[in-house]
């Protein structure tokens, strides 16, 4: 029997990353290491699935919170990423947001699906699970748009 409001064509999942970026000459970005399949033990954006009930930017602040213990006032979205490869598990569909810091304000601690969570180069990140080498590409565009 069908379900009320259900369509007969398949429906992606939707996700949320968090690009965090510090504020220093150097800049950093904040990255997990993957705790479980796909992509185990490579390192990621800090980011997961949105709940029904939560909109995006909730959900953003909920992952960025599960996986590292980072709260952050200010969320940029900065771009949706929608490839149909991009996820083995699935059609997925990411809507990403940018967040600058000041690190010396944070202290990231590893939790939920990340074993670690590091600050690394952003112009020269670790090798990133699914698309997210793309995703810091945007994320460098944009802010050497803001300078």
């Amino acid at each position: 029997m069908k379900k009320k409001f259900t369509y007969d064509y398949p429906r992606p999942a939707v996700t949320v990353d968090v690009v965090i970026v510090t504020r220093e000459k150097k800049p950093r970005v904040l990255l997990i290491r993957r705790k479980h399949k796909p992509f185990a033990g490579m390192w990621a954006i800090p980011g997961g699935f949105v709940d029904m009930e939560e909109t995006l930017e909730a959900a953003a602040r909920r992952e960025l919170f599960e996986e590292t213990g980072v709260r952050t006032s200010r969320l940029q979205q900065l771009h949706t990423f929608g490839d149909p490869g991009r996820d083995p598990r699935g059609r997925t569909i990411s809507v990403v947001y940018l967040a600058s810091v000041d690190p010396r304000k944070l202290k990231p601690v590893a939790a939920d699906d990340a074993a670690e969570v590091a600050w690394h180069d952003l112009r020269h990140p670790p090798a990133l699970a699914f698309d997210h080498a793309d995703i810091l590409a945007c994320a460098r565009r944009r802010l050497r748009e803001k300078m």
